[in-house]
């Protein structure tokens, strides 16, 4: 169940707003952020993102109602709350009420007066948490308050992302270019399918994103706006403005009387949600560099990690996990453990060259630690239950699918349609995963399946009465039979 918050704010001659992810030159980003590393540390993070998001939050005369994930949200303005004049227009045209995918950041804190100024709109900023870390949720309220926003929705998305996004991209097998696990990709359309029902529940005509024009996210954002509501006007900002960086931000949001933010300013671009976090820029742009130690936040370097390796297992169901050393987990509780313990080991650092959709190269490194160990153990099991030409058929799919998905095509019927053969493909994948976990690296010790193919009987050396060795001539015979032709052509026989 998603639980969202809502509040709206009093009038103020102050604005600002906007992204998840904006440029690295230009955006401040979860630069501080620290990795739960227990599970009373993930405990307290639930219980304090519970204050913020689990009871409606109110201010002045605003009411505010939970609800599910696919229920309305009720959110009605305050009587003196900043609603646009309906006659005014701005410098770029008229729209009545925009969503905007707000962080509190530098960027997106000039996003909202700049909406205000270009399209003579009230804004509704509205903030997914998918797990980036409760640092990145503090002080949403005054921030929105500060850029003129006339209301802030703010909806925990965890554990919708992690089982409807995450684990069907796990079932699939679906990695980017040989390594990218699509920890971002994933989390775009959970977040834009969010700012469309948002978008319906305030009236809004328009829904607004803080991605650059050189970036994958914004090809994502938009195609699952274009998918869910056609109707919807987009506005891109990093598209149209002529801010070019960081001071010139600064210098519009001085000119707008909206605070600047004082939050250190990373010399990375990070994206960072329970799946995993990215970093970009500096002295990652030279694909040549090696990566400063001090740039990881979510996992320790392998040289560091425990000297004893550790031995965990992985429950699963149909494809998808389902425990973690034989305790029942939700999918979102089961990942931050598992984020925790592939942490500690130095789990799933991954540097590479990915091509971007837009058409160039960029240079990422990714810590996704917990999906790296579930990766590791529901492709294992698919070794006991599937047959060669099951898996070959699966990983050739796996492909597309992940193509797909890092391009923004998440609701697109071919992808759903892979879902409905993954789903299928996988319904006997059931059994559990020994692996053993050392210095960043995941080995797989053990398997066990109900549904196992693996017969002792058959494979083992003895004698068995299923498989008669001398069989195996023949089949020889008949299976090479167009090589034998080949060459019998080529010599003349």
């Amino acid at each position: 169940m998603a639980e969202i918050s809502a509040t709206s704010f009093p009038s103020s001659s102050s604005s600002s707003a906007l992204a998840l992810r904006s440029s690295p030159t230009a955006s401040l980003r979860c630069q501080n952020v620290a990795c739960p590393k227990t599970t009373s540390s993930f405990q307290e993070l639930s219980v304090r993102r519970s204050q913020l998001v689990g009871n409606a939050l109110a201010t002045g005369n605003f009411p505010a109602t939970r609800a599910c994930k696919n229920q309305a949200i009720r959110a009605v303005l305050s009587s003196d709350g900043q609603a646009a004049d309906p006659k005014g227009a701005g410098l770029r045209g008229k729209l009545k009420k925009v969503v905007l995918a707000y962080s509190g950041g530098l960027d997106t804190s000039v996003i909202v007066p700049w909406l205000k100024e270009n399209y003579g709109c009230e804004v509704v900023c509205f903030t997914a948490d998918v797990g980036q870390g409760i640092k990145e949720l503090d002080g949403l309220e005054q921030k929105a308050k500060a850029s003129g926003a006339s209301q802030l929705v703010v909806k925990d998305l965890t554990e919708e992302f992690v089982k409807d996004y995450i684990f069907p991209c796990l079932r699939a097998g679906a990695i980017y270019e040989r390594k990218y696990l699509l920890g971002t990709s994933m989390a775009r359309p959970v977040i834009a399918k969010a700012m469309v029902d948002v978008a319906a529940e305030v009236g809004a005509d328009a829904v607004a994103h803080g991605c650059t024009g050189k970036g994958n996210d914004q090809v994502r954002f938009e195609l699952t706006f274009f998918s869910l509501n056609p109707e919807l006007k987009v506005v891109a900002p990093w598209r149209e403005w002529e801010i070019q960086g960081r001071e010139d931000a600064i210098e519009y949001a001085k000119k707008h009387n909206v605070p600047v933010p004082v939050t250190k300013k990373s010399i990375y671009s990070r994206d960072r949600n329970l799946w995993h976090l990215s970093h970009e820029g500096d002295i990652l742009e030279d694909p040549a560099n090696e990566p400063k130690k001090d740039m990881y936040m979510m996992s320790v370097d392998p040289e560091d990690a425990p000297d004893q390796p550790e031995y965990i297992e992985i429950g699963i169901e149909s494809g998808l996990p389902v425990s973690f050393n034989g305790k029942a987990l939700s999918p979102a509780t089961l990942l931050s453990e598992l984020n925790a313990i592939g942490g500690k080991h130095g789990i799933g650092r991954i540097d590479m060259v990915e091509n971007r959709l837009v058409g160039m190269k960029s240079r990422g490194v990714y810590e996704t630690p917990g999906g790296t160990i579930l990766f590791a153990a529901v492709q294992e099991l698919e070794s006991l239950t599937l047959d060669r030409e099951s898996i070959q058929v699966k990983d050739s799919l796996a492909l597309k699918y992940a193509e797909m998905v890092y391009a923004g095509r998440w609701f697109d019927p071919l992808k759903e349609s892979m879902d409905a053969f993954m789903e299928k493909l996988t319904e006997k994948t059931t059994g559990s995963v020994t692996l053993k976990l050392y210095k960043g690296s995941v080995s797989v010790t053990g398997r066990k399946s109900p549904n196992s193919l693996y017969r002792q009987d058959i494979s083992s050396f003895e004698g068995s009465e299923i498989y008669n060795q001398a069989d195996a001539a023949g089949f020889i015979r008949l299976y090479g039979l167009p090589m034998r032709v080949r060459a019998m052509l080529e010599k003349g026989i």
